[in-house]
């Protein structure tokens, strides 16, 4: 564990200088993220003026929903944004020097670069979540928001998962250039409650592909009270989530061939 925080660290520090030799487009990437959610609020709040509930949501709800999902988001962008970069790998044959290293390759490929610039994106969802609780029929206890922070820790294990097992298939894949556009589908999904959907796709995206872990059930957390099933499930869905896309990860390094051949 202590040579993975000194991995972790390097990794850190050499993101961070790369970031500051451009500032003035760090600065402003990370102003575009943020205008980039006002331009959402003005589309939720134009929304809920012509409606008072959609599935049964409110606007303030509706807030924390979007909220927990760009926080998502903004996590795994944060810390896990070299993931997008494993399809251009093969490709290129950058990967063969990776899986060679002395270093575990799922960590090299996965948190090799830290991306400071979705800071922006980060602050915006947090002001959002607390505008939304700030204004909920209801006060949250501290059990809901103990809930809501584990229950956002285990949404950002799905969604990594998720995205992790997305990239990998560049292995086998190696002409795909777009995987990532199906996580960013994914993503897409979280970002409405899963109330809106029939029950059957509800169901489906709640137990089978658990997208409604994302953000649906970590908002329903201060939305409803915190639920200790649910809680319980999004854990196992993280953990289950993180150890499919390991053992995908292995699997398919086994019978990685090289660019060469």
């Amino acid at each position: 564990m202590r040579r993975f925080w000194r991995i972790y660290r390097e990794f850190a520090r050499s993101s961070i200088q790369r970031e500051l030799e451009f500032r003035a487009n760090f600065f402003a990437k990370i102003l575009r993220n943020m205008v980039w959610i006002v331009f959402f609020i003005v589309i939720l709040l134009v929304t809920y003026s012509h409606t008072e509930m959609v599935a049964g949501w409110n606007r303030h709800e509706a807030a924390i929903l979007a909220g927990s999902c760009f926080a998502v988001d903004a996590i795994i962008r944060t810390f896990a944004f070299s993931l997008m970069e494993i399809p251009q790998q093969v490709r290129m044959g950058t990967l063969d020097f990776v899986v060679t290293k002395p270093v575990d390759a799922q960590l090299w490929v996965s948190l090799r670069k830290v991306s400071l610039d979705q800071l922006g994106q980060f602050i915006a969802a947090i002001i959002f979540i607390g505008w939304g609780a700030a204004n909920l029929g209801r006060t949250p206890t501290v059990l809901d928001w103990g809930a809501f922070g584990a229950l956002i820790l285990c949404a950002v294990g799905v969604f990594f998962g998720i995205m992790s097992c997305l990239m990998t298939l560049g292995i086998w894949f190696v002409r795909v250039d777009n995987l990532w556009v199906l996580g960013d589908t994914a993503f897409q999904v979280s970002r409405f409650p899963i109330d809106i959907f029939p029950v059957a796709l509800r169901r489906a995206l709640t137990y089978g592909l658990p997208i409604a872990f994302i953000s649906t059930i970590p908002a329903s957390a201060l939305r409803t009270g915190a639920s200790l099933p649910m809680l319980g499930l999004g854990i196992l869905y993280a953990f289950l989530s993180l150890a499919i896309c390991r053992a995908f990860w292995v699997y398919s390094v086994r019978h990685y061939s090289s660019a060469s051949s």
